[in-house]
């Protein structure tokens, strides 16, 4: 079940304009534990399910020094406040936690996550060219 989930949002993936590759990563017993993404700036997304429903969808820029993006669903009670708990979204850091508008269904999530990764790749590539430009 999750397998099947994970090669069906792979594929999603593997159609998008940023996405490099995709690849489902296991356990040593051969149990799917997650689908990486590699993305065109270096970093990775990867995507979680559980089979009681939890997930996440963990966007990882700390090696460009960028922090990290994550929509969960972790019933954490740190964010009870939140008005979309349990589900949630950390933005840039672990403690950053707001309103999450991640849609419930994984295929039209997949293409949520990319989309704003996408914006936050091409805002970056935006400001690099402009400074490029300033300084020539």
């Amino acid at each position: 079940m999750i397998l099947a989930l994970y090669h069906k949002l792979g594929e999603i993936a593997d159609e998008h304009l940023i996405v490099i590759s995709s690849k489902i990563i296991c356990l040593p017993s051969g149990e799917p534990q997650r689908l990486r993404i590699l993305l065109i700036d270096g970093t990775n997304l990867d995507v979680w399910f559980s089979l009681s429903g939890k997930y996440s969808y963990h966007w990882d820029r700390r090696i460009m020094g960028k922090g990290i993006y994550r929509f969960d669903n972790a019933p954490h009670k740190k964010w009870e406040k939140v008005k979309t708990y349990p589900h949630h979204f950390h933005h840039e850091n672990e403690n950053n936690v707001i309103d999450s508008s991640l849609p419930h269904k994984p295929e039209e999530a997949i293409v949520y996550v990319l989309e704003f990764a996408t914006s936050i790749i091409a805002k970056e590539s935006s400001e690099n060219k402009k400074r490029l430009f300033d300084e020539y």
